[in-house]
């Protein structure tokens, strides 16, 4: 249990002085202003809500969980060109590590907007941004340092470390692109690119300039009917951040159990794949506009042994709230 305890902290502190990685969920599909804030207002629909929680390594007591919700609508519809899309929405996510030792908190506000490239809407390509205020605690009252063993004893006192105070605060900006088409009507493709941390804001609780560094995303996906009661939907992701990256692909097929094509409820079975890391197995329900997501992270890499082959669970709720007559302009789901 020591060492376990040991490697999450040794993690945690590992991020923290090397411009460290972002939270991240393996259900990214399902946190839309997390991806990309162009994913603002682009759905179809009048407003969406979106909430995701992640308990990462269960078999280390409270390692990563992370939570995040954002609420998203399109704005000013009757006064921009029709087929065009003007998004507004907010977010937060809460990310604690190493038992809460470290705790991160961030609020956002996102602006985008899409112009349609057909005269259907059936084409656009968008940009949006965001802002945000982030803040970082770190609960020294639970963490032990060499310097705290003196001639006398151990003191319990380490003071020496953290010259800029436990509590930093720091303003942070995000921006993206994103396409997204469909051939018929029915069905749907995007590709998105997307940078957090441009202005790479300095984050240190020691009088030294280490900075966040900057991450890029590059993600995509479509959605594809098969028949009336089936579908496919496949996304991909790859992300780079100072020395570290990450690639995820994988699918769900969706079948529509009521038949019914206004108000469906689908069931999703499929799976994605975190190369050279962990297989995610993946569960979904659909009905009246809400999907809940459920995934799990199996882990395959080398840190197994000391995770018990326990990557993390995951769950995700979406609603989108329809209008009385729905346009039905293809979107990005997955």
């Amino acid at each position: 249990m020591f060492k376990k305890i040991a490697l999450v902290v040794g993690f945690a502190f590992f991020a923290l002085y090397s411009s460290a990685q972002d939270p991240h969920f393996s259900q990214f599909f399902a946190s839309p202003l997390t991806l990309n804030p162009a994913f603002t207002g682009k759905f179809d629909g009048t407003w969406r809500l979106a909430v995701n929680h992640r308990d990462q390594w269960p078999s280390i007591p409270k390692a990563y969980v992370t939570t995040s919700a954002s609420f998203d609508m399109g704005i000013l519809k009757d006064r921009i060109p029709d087929g065009d899309v003007f998004g507004v929405g907010v977010s937060g996510v809460s990310d604690a590590s190493a038992n809460s030792q470290l705790k991160l908190n961030y609020g956002s506000l996102s602006l985008s907007y899409h112009k349609s490239l057909d005269a259907n809407g059936y084409n656009t390509i968008g940009a949006g941004f965001q802002g945000t205020y982030s803040s970082m605690n770190l609960d020294v009252s639970k963490l032990t340092f060499e310097s705290m063993l003196q001639q006398n004893g151990f003191t319990g006192q380490s003071g020496e470390f953290f010259t800029n105070g436990t509590n930093q605060n720091y303003l942070d900006l995000n921006a993206g692109l994103l396409y997204s088409g469909s051939s018929n009507g029915q069905n749907n493709y995007y590709l998105g690119v997307s940078m957090y941390h441009i202005n790479k804001p300095k984050v240190s609780f020691k009088d030294q300039n280490w900075y966040l560094s900057g991450r890029v995303t590059v993600h995509g996906g479509g959605s594809f009917p098969v028949s009336d009661v089936l579908g496919v939907y496949t996304s991909f992701i790859y992300q780079m951040q100072n020395k570290a990256n990450e690639t995820m692909l994988g699918a769900a097929i969706s079948l529509n159990a009521n038949g019914d094509k206004e108000n469906p409820t689908n069931v999703f079975i499929g799976s994605w794949l975190r190369l050279n890391d962990a297989f995610i197995p993946y569960l979904g329900l659909e009905f009246y506009g809400i999907r809940f997501g459920a995934s799990y992270d199996i882990n395959v890499s080398s840190l197994k042994a000391a995770t018990n082959n326990r990557g993390g669970s995951e769950f995700s709720i979406i609603y989108i709230k329809k209008p009385v007559e729905v346009k039905g302009i293809p979107c990005p789901r997955f």
